[in-house]
């Protein structure tokens, strides 16, 4: 029985797997509970470069979370959240002083909205890649967020089911280490 072993246990290390034959999709595993993901459409690095399509090959931190709070419900979790606002965009150009950071529209540097049409973001967890020490082009908006459908590949992100994300929600926490192999 796959299962995480009880509600109020807060898990250290979440493990990204690659999974076998596609280079483009990984296994999460949280305590004993394994997920199918998608990650970057250029598979894993361990030399990330801004715009390459890899999930970089780390040990990321969660520092915090944003939610669409018009679309979600959240279970309980310690871990910090946003609500998703219009105005709410990250920053991905690195000539700028705000690289990889949050930052409100109107903004002209090159920039991703955290607001999507689509579900992506419905939940979106931010990891420890180049946040809290950057360095330029080493890549920006490393998130784990919600996938899309038929699991196609992110832009370096790892993404799984709502379902998924939702059942492991609660025993997450500021510092859970998201170890990329």
């Amino acid at each position: 029985m796959s299962r995480i072993t009880s509600p109020k246990h807060c898990v250290k290390t979440i493990l990204v797997r690659p999974a076998p034959g596609r280079k483009t999709r990984a296994i999460v595993q949280v305590g004993s509970l394994r997920i199918p993901a998608a990650i970057g459409r250029t598979g894993r690095t361990s030399v990330k470069r801004e715009g390459d399509g890899a999930t970089p090959i780390a040990a990321m931190p969660l520092l915090s979370g944003f939610v669409r709070g018009d679309r979600v419900a959240l279970p309980g979790t310690t871990l910090p959240f946003r609500r998703i606002r219009p105005s709410m965009l990250w920053c991905d150009s690195p000539s700028h002083p705000s690289y990889n950071r949050l930052v409100r529209a109107p903004f002209k540097p090159s920039h991703e909205e955290m607001r999507r049409a689509d579900e992506l973001y419905d939940i979106c967890l931010v990891l420890d890649w180049n946040v809290t020490s950057r360095r330029r082009n080493k890549g920006s908006a490393i998130f784990f967020h919600l996938i899309r459908p038929g699991y196609e590949p992110t832009a370096g992100c790892v993404a799984i089911a709502k379902r998924d994300m939702l059942r492991i929600l609660p025993h997450l926490r500021r510092g859970t280490v998201v170890r990329v192999l």
